[in-house]
């Protein structure tokens, strides 16, 4: 069988069975990038202020909607950030250009969410 055909064995075939694992596995996912990332820790902490200020403030449902979002977005950033980073140092701890790359472009991309965040919830709020 070529590299192409071959499944992997951790794969399921699906069904109600293959739902309930996966939930199984995001919430594993979620319990363990709380417990390892101290990153993941507070920008979730910063999230869980925002989200009921999104429901509080006097916005319409489609800003409210946009301020969720930017703020979900956060997490969900770091937790593949998280991932990128995980898979890099089981591969390697020795310091390495392509992994410091890696690394790099995964941090930017959570500050970017950051920024996308911040300037969502100032033209929002600065316009109501």
């Amino acid at each position: 069988m070529d590299q192409e055909q071959q499944e992997s064995p951790f794969k399921s075939s699906g069904g109600a069975k293959r739902i309930y694992a996966a939930l199984l596995n995001s919430l594993r996912g979620f319990k363990l990038a709380y417990r390892h990332e101290s990153a993941f820790r507070q920008e979730l902490f910063l999230v869980l202020i925002l989200l009921p200020l999104a429901c509080y403030v006097h916005v319409t449902a489609a800003e409210r909607v946009l301020l969720i979002a930017s703020a979900l977005l956060i997490l969900i950033v770091e937790l593949l950030n998280s991932s990128v980073e995980a898979a890099i140092d089981r591969i390697s701890l020795e310091r390495h250009q392509l992994s410091g790359r890696a690394k790099d472009l995964g941090s930017s991309a959570v500050m970017i969410a950051l920024i996308n965040c911040a300037i969502t919830w100032g033209l929002i709020l600065s316009g109501s």
